[in-house]
């Protein structure tokens, strides 16, 4: 199959094979209704009742990504306070399907969409504390756990700033004059290659998502760890800059603790970077709700 956009799937998962994969391998839910939820870019992922969902990946790069997924979100739950998905069920490839899948608890909630400030800045704190907590595990057990090192090289300031004006330029029509001004300028003022390299244990893909938020839009769970890897705090902390409105940052950073200017620097890279990819997937998904937030989440990112 050609694969045209980085988040097109290698194979498809119907609800049907899905219910034959899981109903063969964990009888014991072979009763529960088992729906679709939706599509990331690497896994396909589907509800099992109101107790547990099912990720398959769509794409082969995501296969060792959720081995390693399965291997380190068990070892967490003393570090991490806010719920994030425990795998339970661990599938295997079978009846055609090329790919071994992951079965986790349930997580109730909302994607963050159309809050507002008031209920972002609720969550700083909370945010804050997740991912101090998050930075603080022992990089030998993220090692022991097959976790790789910046994989993504993400510290690459250079290379994602000349993939950015590639990406403004193929979208640029989406943002209104002024914003796409904004963020040429910023572009153009970015005048650092390299960040200097340091290591924590990262969420990875921390953005809109891969949040939940609960019925009065607080923070409520993180899911989808499948890029989680060894690397740079900023790549995590572009939260701050994407979600958190700009008065309630140093808020964050009171309870997360102060960091350098070349981090803060990196993070508002990322948090532009990110809702970027997730817009041009929505725009070529017609997915209007998830554009707009996407939008508003590098105005956002923008601003001081």
């Amino acid at each position: 199959m050609e694969i045209s956009n980085q988040w097109d799937a290698q194979w498809e998962v119907s609800e049907e094979l899905a219910y034959q994969l899981i109903s063969n391998q964990f009888p014991e839910l072979g009763s529960k209704i088992i729906q679709k939820l939706g599509n990331g870019w690497d896994n396909t992922v589907f509800t099992v009742g109101n107790e547990y969902v099912f990720r398959f990946p769509r794409r082969e790069i995501a296969i060792n990504l959720l081995k390693v997924e399965g291997n380190i979100l068990p070892k967490l739950k003393d570090f991490l306070s806010i719920p994030y998905p425990i795998p339970l069920f661990f599938g295997q490839a079978d009846d055609g399907y090329p790919a071994p899948f992951l079965g986790y608890t349930y997580l109730p909630g909302e994607f963050p969409i159309g809050l507002t400030d008031a209920q972002r800045t609720a969550s700083s704190k909370k945010l804050a504390k997740f991912l101090r907590g998050l930075h603080s595990v022992p990089e030998q057990i993220a090692v022991e756990n097959g976790i790789q090192q910046d994989h993504r090289n993400l510290t690459d300031i250079a290379a994602r700033k000349e993939r950015l004006q590639q990406f403004i330029s193929d979208i640029g029509t989406h943002f209104s004059e002024e914003v796409y001004n904004e963020l040429t300028k910023y572009l153009d003022e970015l005048n650092v290659d390299r960040v200097k390299p340091k290591n924590v244990l990262l969420h990875g893909d921390l953005h809109f998502k891969n949040m939940l938020v609960d019925q009065d839009g607080i923070i409520s769970g993180i899911i989808d760890w499948g890029d989680v890897n060894i690397g740079h705090p900023a790549c995590d902390l572009n939260v701050v800059y994407s979600f958190l409105p700009p008065e309630t940052r140093a808020d964050f950073f009171m309870e997360y603790g102060e960091i350098d200017e070349e981090s803060k620097r990196l993070a508002r890279l990322i948090a532009i970077y990110i809702p970027i990819l997730i817009m041009m997937q929505a725009i070529d998904e017609q997915d209007a709700r998830v554009v707009d937030e996407a939008r508003a989440t590098i105005e956002r990112a923008l601003a001081d």
